[in-house]
């Protein structure tokens, strides 16, 4: 290896570990050059317990579904980059992944010290995958919807393949019937995933979240200039309109805006009331 291709290794590791200039060397060194085997070496060394590129944004990736025998589960792997979420390696680690989540119930401490097909642990190889792709990347959440009690439908938005996509919603219905199709089940998810409801009804919805809204609601009120009874009359109109709007059960059928989702679970209920009773919307990156 020439002096150059060393001196470029030897950097290139340093920005993924912060490891200093000494230690870098050895382990390149011990490794033949490798710098997968290098981050691994260091890592076991205990010189390089986490990379600087764990400080960085991560707000790309894919959202994976997974069903079987009417459970389903749900994961998001974040990476900095569109790119990387096309990445072959980076797709088929989340694939392995969703599998692995489904397993464990949504549970990651769990899944992190799963072993995956190589034999080496769900953290370690997520080590070596930011080592090889050279960005951060994250499990950031999960969630695991068992069988026991309703069924289960979900949707896939922005679909990249089977199950892999940008948003995916899950929903959890009670009282279907037997000889009832999914329709209404999948249209729902549908509109979950359109319509991003913050809970099932308003009193799901954060208090803190309201309080929040409502002084802002006051506030943009009060420098319009209008009287403190006026201003109390809107107020009161805005904050119900913004309940209605993030409740699922009071918004708006997105395939039907003469109707709300209350209307559209009545119309269908027969013998039994159907009720939702969980539900969850993943978009890939919000929140970060």
């Amino acid at each position: 290896m020439s002096k150059t291709v060393q001196l470029d290794n030897i950097k290139k590791l340093r920005e993924m570990t912060g490891v200093g200039f000494k230690d870098c060397k050895l382990a390149l060194d011990e490794t033949g050059g490798d710098i997968e085997k290098s981050v691994e070496f260091l890592r076991k060394k205990g010189i390089a317990k986490a990379t600087k590129k764990m400080s960085r944004t991560a707000s790309e990736g894919l959202v994976l579904v997974k069903e079987d025998n009417g459970q389903v589960s749900l994961i998001e792997v974040n990476s900095e980059t569109d790119f990387v979420a096309k990445n072959k390696d980076f797709i088929n680690f989340c694939k392995e992944l969703s599998d692995i989540n489904f397993s464990k119930k949504g549970d990651l401490e769990e899944i992190n010290n799963s072993k995956m097909k190589n034999g080496a642990l769900v953290k370690d190889n997520l080590v070596n995958l930011i080592a090889k792709i050279g960005e951060k990347i994250i499990i950031r959440r999960s969630k695991f919807f068992n069988n026991t009690s309703g069924i289960n439908f979900f949707y896939v938005h922005s679909s990249l393949e089977k199950n892999i996509g940008k948003i995916i919603s899950v929903v959890k219905l009670d009282g279907l019937q037997k000889d009832q199709d999914n329709e209404i089940g999948n249209k729902l998810a549908m509109h979950i995933a359109a319509s991003n409801p913050l809970a099932i009804d308003k009193n799901g919805i954060d208090k803190n979240l309201i309080d929040k809204e409502l002084e802002i609601i006051k506030a943009e009120i009060a420098n319009s200039g209008k009287s403190s009874e006026i201003a109390e009359k809107i107020s009161k109109g805005k904050i119900s309109k913004f309940l209605n709007d993030n409740s699922l059960i009071n918004q708006i059928w997105i395939m039907d805006p003469k109707k709300k989702v209350s209307d559209i679970l009545k119309e269908n209920s027969k013998d039994k009331t159907i009720n939702i009773l969980e539900f969850v919307r993943y978009k890939v990156g919000e929140g970060i």
